[in-house]
C-alpha cells in the first residue's frame, strides 16, 4: 500500500503541471475538433462548459469571432484560426491563443459557420462570459447589454451567474433583470408571476417598461364576448369610444354597411347621370341638399348604389355588438399580477418624484437663505434697501476664482475662499456704509438709488479686472457627482454642501444674535434703537458692524454660488430679486423669518417648475404673483417682528 501511494503521488506531481499548461484556447478546441467545425445547437453547449471552466481571458473574443462566422479550419493542421483580410488567393489565419498572423492558400480553408440557432446559443454564452468576468466594470456592461436588448436566451446564465456575484449592488441589478426577464419570457405561469411580483419594489423605467409590455392591449369589436380572450376593459360607444368610431370599428371589420358620405353621394350622382337625368330628375335641379339626397335614395331603391345607414340602424348596430380591449397577454394571472404590481410601482413612484422635489426645494431654499440672510440683518437693523447686495455675492465668487489661480488644490482653495471672501466682501460693505449709507438714514428712495448706482459701478469694475467672459470656479473632487438613492432621487453633493453650509450658518447666527453681546444689542436696536442708544449701545457702530456681517455672509454665499453657476459681474443682479422677496415674505429682521422664506419660495418655485418644466420664466412671473398675494394678507411676513419697532 505503500509503494502504491508514493507511486499514485509521483504521478500527480508529473501529471498535473502538464494538465495545467495544456488548458489553452486552441488545445480545447482540439478536444471538440468535430464540435466546432460542425456545431449543432445542443452539442456547441460541451465546448462552451469547457470554456467557461478554463477561464481563459481571450474565450470571449473566440465565442465573438465564432458567432460572427469569422473562424476558419486549416485543412492543412486542422487547427482554428481567426480569419483576417483576403487578397490574391491568400487570406491571413490569426492564431487564437498568440494572435500572431500567417499566409495561406484560401483553398486550404474550410469556414465555420454555425447556424441561427447556434449563433443565439452563443450570444447567450457571451453574456455568461461578460457576467462572470472579474472586472466589475465589464459585468456592469453586460448587465446594460441586457438591459438594451432583453432575450428569452439571458435568463439562464444571468440566474447562473448569481450566486458567485461577490458585489451586493450588481447582484442586486442581476436580480431586478433576470426578473424582467423571466416575466417577459419566463416558460410558466407560476414564474412569471413570481418574477412580476418581485418588480414591486422598484422605480426603474425599464421594469416598468416590461410591466407596460405585458398589459399592452388591443381594441377589438365582435358579435359577443369571446371565452378565450383576456379582455382588459370593456368600452362603451358615446363614452370610452365616440360612436362615429366604434361605427367605422364595425364598417373596417365587415359587421355593418358603410355609411354614406358626401364624397360618395356626389360621386354615385355623376356616375348615374343618363341624358342629363339622374333617376329621371334633371340635373340642373339637384341645386339642394335636399334634391341630391332624394335623387340618391330613387337609386338605391332600384339597387343601384347602396342604401343610407339611418342613426337608428347605427344604434342597433352598436348595441348588437362588444366593443372591448383585449391584452395581448393570454394568460390572466400574469396581467392580474402585472397591473397590481405596476399600480405599486406608480404609487412607489409618485413618492420618489415628490422627494426628488422636496431635495430640490431643499437645495434651492438654502441658496436662497444663504444670499438673502445677510441683506434680512442690513435691512432688518438699518432699514436699508441695498440694492448692491448682489454684488457682494460676486465678489465672493470672484474672490474664489483669483484664490485657485494661486492654490491649485481645489478643496484647500475652497477652505482659504471662504473666510477670505467674508473678509473682501465684509470690508466692502463697511466702507460702503461709512461713505454712503450712513448719510442717508431714514431716506430710503436716495438709499435705494445710491445703492442701485454703487451695484452697476461694481458691475463695471469687475468687468474691466476680469473682463466678460465667465470664470471657472472648480469645485474639490470629492464634491463631484451626486447622491443618487435611486433612478428618479438624486442631488449633487455641490447642493448638499451648499445646504450644510446654510445649515451651519444659521447655527452660528443663531448663536450671535442669542448668546453674545453683540447678538443682544443688535437685537435691541432692531426692535427699538431710540431705547437702545439710551442705554448705552452706539447704533452707529452696530449699524457698521452689521452692515460688514451681512456684507460677508454675501460674500460667502458667493463661493458657494459659485461652485455651480457661472462667475460673472452680473451673476449677483441674478439672486437680488429672490433675496428681497425671501426676506420680504420671511419676515424683516428675523434669521427664522428668513429660513420660512427661503424655504416658502424654493419649495414654490420648484412646485411651478415642475408643473410647466420649459418655461422658467412663467414659473418666476407666478411665483412673484403669488408673493404680491400672500403679503396682501400677511404684510408683516411668515414671522413678523416683535417689539415696538415692530409697529414703525
Amino acid at each position: 500500500m505503500r509503494r502504491l501511494f508514493l507511486a499514485l503521488a509521483l504521478a500527480l506531481c508529473l501529471f498535473a503541471p502538464t494538465a495545467v499548461v495544456a488548458q489553452d484556447l486552441q488545445s480545447i478546441l482540439q478536444t471538440h475538433a468535430d464540435e466546432v467545425a460542425d456545431p449543432g445547437r445542443r452539442s456547441v453547449g460541451v465546448v462552451i462548459d469547457d470554456l467557461l471552466a478554463a477561464g481563459l481571458p481571450n474565450a470571449p473574443d473566440f465565442l465573438a469571432a465564432w458567432q460572427d462566422r469569422d473562424i476558419v479550419r486549416d485543412t492543412a493542421d486542422g487547427r482554428f484560426y481567426r480569419a483576417g483580410r483576403t487578397s490574391d488567393g491568400q487570406i491571413t489565419l490569426i492564431d487564437l491563443d498568440t494572435g500572431a498572423g500567417a499566409m495561406v492558400p484560401e483553398d486550404r480553408v474550410e469556414e465555420v459557420r454555425p447556424n441561427g440557432g447556434v449563433r443565439r446559443v452563443l450570444g447567450g454564452a457571451l453574456v455568461r462570459f461578460r457576467l462572470s468576468d472579474p472586472a466589475p466594470e465589464v459585468r456592469r456592461e453586460a448587465l446594460t447589454s441586457i438591459a438594451r436588448r432583453p432575450d428569452a436566451d439571458q435568463i439562464e446564465p444571468l440566474t447562473q451567474s448569481i450566486p458567485d456575484e461577490p458585489v451586493a449592488a450588481i447582484r442586486a441589478e442581476k436580480d431586478r433583470l433576470r426578473n424582467i426577464l423571466i416575466a417577459r419570457f419566463g416558460e410558466t405561469t407560476e414564474a412569471r408571476v413570481e418574477a412580476i411580483e418581485g418588480l414591486g419594489g422598484t422605480v426603474s423605467s425599464d421594469a416598468r417598461a416590461a410591466l407596460s409590455q405585458i398589459l399592452e392591449t388591443e381594441e377589438r369589436v365582435a358579435a359577443t364576448l369571446p371565452d378565450d380572450v383576456n379582455v382588459a376593459r370593456i368600452l362603451t360607444p358615446g363614452e370610452d369610444i365616440s360612436r362615429v368610431e366604434a361605427y367605422g370599428r364595425l364598417v373596417d371589420e365587415g359587421l355593418a354597411p358603410a355609411r354614406v358620405s358626401d364624397a360618395a353621394l356626389r360621386d354615385a350622382l355623376i356616375a348615374a347621370i343618363e341624358d342629363g337625368t339622374v333617376a329621371g330628375v334633371p340635373v340642373e335641379t339637384l341645386d339642394t341638399d335636399a334634391a341630391r339626397r332624394d335623387a340618391y335614395v330613387t337609386l338605391a331603391e332600384a339597387g343601384e348604389v347602396p342604401p343610407f345607414v339611418t342613426e337608428e340602424e347605427v344604434d342597433a348596430a352598436l348595441t348588437d355588438h362588444v366593443f372591448f380591449a383585449a391584452y395581448d397577454e393570454d394568460d390572466p394571472a400574469i396581467t392580474d399580477a402585472a397591473r397590481e404590481t405596476l399600480e405599486a410601482v406608480d404609487l412607489r413612484v409618485g413618492a420618489a418624484q415628490t422627494a426628488d422635489l422636496a431635495l430640490d426645494a431643499l437645495s434651492l431654499a438654502s441658496i436662497y437663505f444663504l444670499a438673502a440672510i445677510g441683506l434680512a440683518i442690513t435691512f432688518g437693523v438699518m432699514g436699508v434697501i441695498n440694492m448692491a447686495h448682489g454684488e457682494f455675492i460676486m465678489m465672493g465668487a470672484y474672490t474664489g476664482y483669483v484664490v485657485q489661480q494661486f492654490v491649485p488644490d481645489y478643496t484647500l482653495s475652497l477652505v482659504i475662499a471662504l473666510p477670505l471672501a467674508f473678509l473682501v466682501a465684509g470690508a466692502a460693505g463697511i466702507a460702503m456704509e461709512r461713505l454712503v449709507i450712513r448719510h442717508l438714514y431714514h431716506r430710503p428712495l436716495e438709499t435705494l438709488l445710491a445703492t442701485f448706482g454703487i451695484s452697476i459701478a461694481l458691475q463695471q469694475l469687475a468687468k474691466n479686472i476680469f473682463g466678460t467672459q465667465a470664470r471657472p470656479l472648480t469645485a474639490p473632487g470629492w464634491l463631484d457627482g451626486q447622491w443618487v438613492l435611486n433612478e428618479l432621487v438624486g442631488i449633487s453633493y455641490i447642493r448638499i454642501a451648499i445646504f450644510v453650509l446654510a445649515a451651519l450658518f444659521l447655527g452660528l447666527l443663531l448663536f450671535i444674535l442669542n448668546r453674545t453681546r453683540l447678538g443682544l444689542e443688535v437685537r435691541a436696536v432692531t426692535q427699538n434703537p431710540g431705547m437702545a442708544a439710551s442705554m448705552g449701545i452706539d447704533p452707529d457702530r452696530i449699524n457698521m458692524a452689521t452692515f460688514g456681517i451681512g456684507s460677508g455672509i454675501a460674500g460667502i454665499a458667493g463661493v458657494a454660488i459659485g461652485l455651480y453657476a457661472q462667475v460673472t459681474s452680473e451673476m449677483g443682479a441674478n439672486y437680488i430679486v429672490q433675496s428681497f422677496m425671501t426676506v420680504v415674505v420671511g419676515g424683516v429682521g428675523n434669521v427664522w423669518g428668513t429660513l420660512a422664506g427661503a424655504g416658502l419660495i424654493g419649495v414654490l418655485q420648484k412646485l411651478i417648475e415642475s408643473l410647466n418644466p420649459s418655461n422658467t420664466l412663467a414659473a418666476q412671473t407666478y411665483m412673484i404673483l403669488f408673493i404680491i398675494v400672500f403679503i396682501q394678507f400677511r404684510p408683516r411676513g411668515i414671522v413678523a417682528l416683535r417689539g415696538r419697532a415692530a409697529g414703525d
